[in-house]
């Protein structure tokens, strides 16, 4: 993205989240003396305003490759320092030593380099997290298994065990056997059911009939077709 004046004035206005914003003392470059200015701090992007409301920025600085010091000569003044050769310091004073503390906090925390060293705190912290997990089944309680009945499988032995009723459909090939049923019409714990039984029980009269309904629906249509063609 391409970066101008316009750009940086309608960001400084726009109405992304501040980080921090307040009045504060700024000394001057020429003019040593202190000049009240508003700061908005957005990012990285420290804009100063002549005074709160006002549409454009007065100056904006960027906060890299800088570092935020305190002044011993004036009181509750910072300077945000930048480093290498010809490079501009701006020393700005808070009002309070509470004010002070908290605009060099935000401003410290602003740049690049801050935030690569917090993301890379937090993945040491969430790899430490992750070496001592326990191993799932050593020393994690597990949950005790649901009660289902499931009667392909062999019967519990603990006779207060419920077991589900199976109806029978009336003919003598789809009746279990009576050593089976009990009087109740559920399945007697002491006699496991196969696959097997259940299908022969069960699914066979079931696939008989819908073979049945499907061989008179294919004459039903069989015949319609043939009147059609006859007419």
């Amino acid at each position: 993205m391409k970066i101008n004046e316009k750009n940086l004035c309608a960001f400084a206005v726009s109405a992304t989240p501040v980080d921090k914003e307040g009045y504060l003392n700024k000394r001057g470059e020429v003019n040593k003396n202190f000049q009240r200015r508003y700061f908005i701090l957005k990012g990285n992007l420290l804009f100063y305003f002549d005074k709160k409301g006002d549409k454009e920025p007065v100056g904006v600085i960027i906060l890299e490759g800088c570092s935020i010091v305190s002044e011993d000569d004036e009181q509750f003044s910072f300077k945000i320092e930048f480093h290498g050769a010809n490079n501009r310091s701006y020393v700005l004073g808070a009002e309070s030593q509470e004010s002070m503390e908290q605009w060099m906090k935000a401003l410290a925390c602003a740049g690049y380099d801050y935030m690569k060293l917090m993301v890379a705190e937090l993945q040491r912290q969430l790899d430490d997290i992750d070496v001592s997990l326990p191993l799932q089944g050593v020393n994690t309680p597990i949950p005790p298994p649901r009660n289902r009945h499931n009667p392909f499988n062999k019967p519990e032995s603990n006779p207060h065990q419920r077991s589900h009723s199976m109806r029978s459909t009336g003919s003598n090939s789809s009746r279990l056997e009576d050593s089976q049923i009990m009087e109740d019409g559920n399945i007697n714990a002491k006699n496991s059911i196969t696959f097997r039984e259940l299908h022969n029980s069960y699914g066979r009269p079931i696939l008989k009939d819908f073979n049945l309904w499907k061989h008179d629906h294919r004459e039903k249509n069989d015949k319609n077709i043939g009147n059609l063609i006859s007419f």
